[in-house]
């Protein structure tokens, strides 16, 4: 009977670690599954993120398409882009408009059309300009010789000299924006856009 016994204890503890091996190859299974599926998922996110991208990018390819077609950029506004864009340069320095004839102006009896008067400064730099029907006369302060550009849009621009008093003249700009791009040495300066 003891035998039997020991026969039978013998069995419930090789059930017993045959139970808790299978329980532990489940677990493992369970587990390696889980992380199979959690894989697959990251897999499909990244898959289905990549296709959003691809779509996208081939979505905005085809309205720009579109849109060049049906509606173009008029090659006016295109170049004032492109001359906008040109401006971005970090060494530029922008002249602010500190004075202004037609704001700060004292208006004089008689005077039916008198000129624009126009002062920018930056920093060291100031330009004084006289805006009349029959051009522009200007003069740079502290006084020089400097390269000046009458930027107007999409026009060509407007090269002009300043002497070695500073002094420059020029056509009167168009009735449209412009702005005075100085070039003194190594220094670039850019006034203020203004309407003639």
């Amino acid at each position: 009977m003891s035998d039997l016994n020991d026969e039978r204890g013998e069995h419930d503890e090789y059930d017993e670690r045959d139970q808790h091996d299978e329980r532990g190859a489940r677990d493992e299974r369970g587990a390696r599954d889980e992380r199979g599926a959690r894989g697959a998922r990251d897999e499909r996110g990244a898959q289905d993120e990549r296709d959003q991208e691809l779509y996208d990018d081939l979505l905005e390819e085809e309205l720009r398409q579109a849109a060049a077609i049906l509606d173009p950029v008029p090659a006016d506004l295109r170049r004032i882009a492109v001359d906008a864009f040109a401006l971005r340069d970090l060494d530029v320095r922008v002249a602010e408009l500190t004075f202004d004839s037609l704001v700060d102006g004292i208006p004089v009896r008689g005077e039916t059309d008198p000129p624009r008067m126009l002062t920018f400064q930056s920093g060291g730099v100031t330009v004084d300009v006289e805006v009349t029907a029959e051009g522009l006369i200007g003069q740079l302060l502290p006084p020089g010789p400097a390269g000046i550009e009458v930027l107007s849009g999409p026009r060509e621009h407007a090269r002009l000299m300043a002497d070695d008093m500073g002094r420059f003249t020029g056509q009167a700009p168009p009735a449209g924006p412009f702005a005075l791009r100085l070039r003194t040495g190594r220094e670039v300066v850019v006034t203020e856009w203004l309407r003639a």
